[in-house]
């Protein structure tokens, strides 16, 4: 059980890399973008930590204010879910 967790976890947070980086590539395209809805469902579902990364890292969204303040409290509940499931895989 705990290996699925921690293969949905690195999956979703590096799903929420990759579509920050195509919106990016796509924006500074004029092309069709990806929704905030998916950006934040990513986020809401786990992928808040590498998501929050790479906005920073690449510059994107970085001018929302949303994005600044509630993605880094999501990647942190993320972090704080990811220790609890360690704490208690490891549990002596």
């Amino acid at each position: 059980m705990y290996n699925a967790f921690f293969i949905y976890f690195a999956a979703i947070n590096i799903l929420g890399a990759l579509i920050n980086i195509i919106d990016k590539i796509k924006a500074q395209h004029g092309r069709w973008r990806i929704s905030e809805k998916a950006l934040w469902m990513c986020g809401i579902l786990g992928g808040a930590p590498l998501s929050y990364i790479t906005m920073k890292l690449i510059r994107h969204k970085t001018k929302h204010k949303s994005f600044m303040i509630i993605m880094p409290i999501l990647a942190v509940a993320d972090i704080a879910l990811l220790a609890l499931v360690l704490y208690n895989l490891y549990e002596v």
